[in-house]
């Protein structure tokens, strides 16, 4: 799953392949080789999965940052 800085991700599920569990965690990230500091991407997790997502990306030393995911409208979003 791909966003813009600043828009929301299209679906509310986690990005973790073969999973449709509701996403809890917004993961933003950037492949520092090929992206500039303006371009990131963002995955969705669910509980079970922001673990292996961010840590997928910490090996690979990609700049991140996790934080809790709202859907639109969501009280406190």
């Amino acid at each position: 799953m791909i966003a813009l800085p600043g828009t929301a991700p299209e679906a509310d599920t986690c990005s973790r392949a073969a999973c449709r569990e509701p996403a809890t965690w917004r993961i933003d990230w950037r492949n520092p080789r090929i992206h500039d500091e303006h371009r990131r991407k963002t995955w969705l997790a669910c509980d079970e999965h922001v673990g292996f997502l961010r840590g997928f990306l910490e090996s690979r030393s990609f700049p991140l940052t996790v934080q809790p995911f709202r859907v639109e409208g969501e009280v406190g979003a």
